[in-house]
């Protein structure tokens, strides 16, 4: 086994995965997992920088990560950036902040290599226990990533879309007006309609949901008295559940979604917009599956996600 580190910088969390890996089979035995809220994203779809305070609460929270990776004695690091330092004109002071404060320059990663590592490590666990092709959504704060493949990647398109965007895009309320969600909607109707130009979305067998975004939606369709890890990783929800669930987080003000149990409080603001995403997707994808001959009765939900696909890479494992 060798002990890794993989850290995500997305446009809302910063996430750390310290893990055992096998670079024989591939698999991944978490050691560390954890996310902080950093909103590293905050403004730049409107002004094109990284904010100093958003760079600050970064860097900051990725010197706490190599702290610990170094005591857990980690052997190797990788280090991605993912859609708002790919967008931001700045970003070179996020890199050179980045390698003084872990020592490896983060790797800014085009929405392919994301989303090939974001089906690597969702698929890695499911194998077996759905049926192929899987249809990956990767939903993050500034972009969303459609993944299409069964042993490997086949297709993949980036989607500008994202809770964090939309949310500030739209200048969503408390809670968002019906004027407001349908800009939203017709944002993410242009982007799935130039996705489907890319990716098959009807050949789906399995459509599989990764990041925040769609494990809170989960959390929130089971109705749990708290974030509940093992309940949520691997849950099948139905389709009308996941849409059910999508529109009542919509619905909810602030101070309701706060006093949820399972949302992250550097959540709170922006699951209104990434439900909004989500149940577009889910909505269209099951009209493509639908169109082919198809049913899509289910969708699974995934903790396994690009940080498993960066372990795995970091380890030398072959994919």
């Amino acid at each position: 086994m060798t002990r890794v580190a993989a850290v995500d910088c997305g446009t809302n969390s910063l996430r750390l995965l310290v893990a055992d890996v096998d670079p024989a089979s591939g698999r991944v035995a978490d050691v560390v997992r954890r996310q902080e809220v950093v909103r590293l994203g905050e403004g730049v779809d409107r002004t094109g920088r990284i904010a100093p305070q958003a760079l600050a609460r970064t860097l900051e929270v990725t010197r706490r990560y190599a702290a610990e990776a170094a005591e857990l004695g980690v052997t190797a690091t990788r280090f991605a950036a993912t859609s708002a330092s790919r967008d931001a004109s700045n970003r070179d002071e996020f890199v050179a902040g980045v390698l003084d404060a872990i020592g490896v320059e983060p790797e800014v990663l085009t929405g392919a290599e994301e989303a090939e590592l974001s089906f690597r490590g969702a698929t890695s666990a499911l194998a077996g226990r759905h049926p192929a092709p899987f249809l990956v959504c990767d939903l993050g704060g500034g972009s969303t990533e459609l993944v299409l493949g069964a042993g490997s990647m086949t297709a993949a398109f980036s989607m500008d879309v994202g809770s964090v965007r939309l949310h500030e895009r739209h200048a969503f309320g408390d809670p968002p007006t019906a004027e407001q969600a349908a800009a939203a909607c017709a944002d993410i109707a242009e982007a799935l309609d130039e996705a489907a130009l890319h990716v098959a979305l009807g050949d789906a067998a399995t459509l599989v949901g990764v990041a925040g975004t769609v494990t809170t939606i989960t959390a929130h369709a089971l109705r749990l008295d708290r974030y509940d890890s093992a309940r949520v990783d691997g849950a099948v929800l139905g389709v009308t559940q996941t849409l059910e669930a999508c529109r009542s987080l919509l619905a909810m003000t602030r101070a309701e979604r706060a006093a949820l149990p399972y949302v992250h409080p550097g959540r709170v603001d922006v699951i209104g917009a990434g439900a909004l995403v989500w149940a577009d997707v889910v909505a269209r994808v099951q009209d493509e599956v639908a169109s082919h001959g198809g049913e899509l009765t289910g969708v699974v939900t995934s903790e396994r996600d690009i940080l498993d696909g960066l372990a795995m890479s970091a380890a030398g494992v072959q994919g």
